[in-house]
């Protein structure tokens, strides 16, 4: 597997996006958005996810260039219609509009739909976070195919919909929390199919409801297991929460349309910390709260206690650092588009 540096990626990726059709703006917020998310050690939405986001703008599922608009409005609250454009640059606007109202109002919410992937949910609720606020985002897939089996069932019902919540601190590494509500987010099963890698049990369950390690039963009509093992009515009942949060309450539906366009639908939440207590006095709490959990003697075969984001932190210094292990299958696929666009001597792309 090809070691790429982060700047390099990054070009990389803004530059097939911008052949594709995406703005400057657009292509830079998705191709440095993925290039965060493997620097975070988050692979399955990093620059592997770059081909299926040209693919889709073939296909006419993401505009380039769509103007997103506010569909109703108050001082705290904002409803905003994506129009198709791409996830992460409306849901980046959308969550710089609620920060701003949450400055004047302390807290505020706003919900997005007609979007595309937004890629890593972590993303906004940092953005919060850098402003001294505490972010929450949740998302889904809209009524576009499903991933993930409710607790006890055979068939998908339900998306990975993932929950982030991020909250200033005084520590080098920021205090936040990105998770799927199933066992595992379906690029991870993508990705392990282009490693050629088995999948650890409890992850999917083959067209038949069983168990499996092979990845590629999920696309043979199999499902994701949701979060929790045998206790995953757990994940269930939240990826149900998220479900109502950013589909039903952005009118988006559940179930699954028949086109299969992809659509995130997101609820988003920023709460100004000052509002209820002094920020430096949290800061100080946070950080000495992620300590007290560090604190604790390691449990037999542990490497110790890692309080949330702080694995993706030690990650992205790593890789920073040492570069990004790209899979050949991803690998090839980005040298096939630069060839498509006449990019390869200008990105050194060439197929071997």
């Amino acid at each position: 597997m090809p070691i790429v540096q982060a700047d390099r990626l990054t070009r990389i990726g803004a530059a097939l996006l911008k052949a594709a059709g995406a703005s400057e703006e657009e292509a830079n917020a998705v191709a440095s958005g993925c290039v965060n998310a493997n620097l975070a050690g988050h692979d399955s939405h990093g620059i592997i996810a770059i081909p299926t986001y040209i693919d889709r703008v073939k296909a006419g599922h993401i505009v380039p260039g769509a103007k997103w608009t506010i569909v109703q409005e108050t001082s705290t609250t904002t409803v905003i219609d994506g129009h198709w454009g791409f996830g992460f640059h409306v849901n980046a606007k959308a969550m710089e509009m609620t920060i701003n109202k949450a400055k004047t109002a302390n807290v505020a919410a706003c919900t997005v739909f007609r979007q595309s992937h937004v890629g890593r949910l972590a993303h906004y609720p940092l953005m919060a976070m850098r402003e001294g606020m505490i972010g929450i985002a949740t998302a889904d897939s809209g009524r576009s195919p499903k991933h993930v089996a409710p607790f006890g069932g055979r068939e998908a019902r339900l998306g990975t919909n993932p929950i982030s919540i991020a909250v200033p601190s005084d520590l080098d590494a920021p205090f936040y929390l990105d998770m799927a509500t199933s066992a595992v987010a379906a690029g991870k099963i993508q990705l392990a199919v282009a490693r050629g890698e088995a999948i650890p049990k409890g992850w999917i369950i083959d067209a038949e409801g069983r168990d499996s390690t092979d990845p590629k039963d999920y696309r043979k009509g199999g499902a994701l297991l949701p979060l929790g093992g045998s206790e995953g009515y757990k994940g269930s009942g939240l990826a149900a929460m998220v479900e109502v949060l950013c589909g039903l309450l952005t009118g988006l539906g559940f179930g699954v349309e028949p086109t299969g366009r992809h659509n995130d639908g997101c609820f988003m939440a920023v709460f100004n910390v000052a509002a209820f207590r002094p920020l430096q006095d949290f800061k100080k709490e946070v950080a000495d709260f992620a300590r007290y959990l560090k604190s604790t003697p390691p449990s037999e075969g542990s490497r110790g206690v890692f309080y949330p984001g702080e694995v993706e932190f030690i990650r992205e210094q790593q890789r920073r650092k040492d570069g990004i292990e790209i899979e050949d299958a991803t690998w090839d696929k980005l040298k096939a588009l630069a060839a498509d666009y006449k990019l390869a001597t200008d990105l050194d792309l060439h197929r071997s």
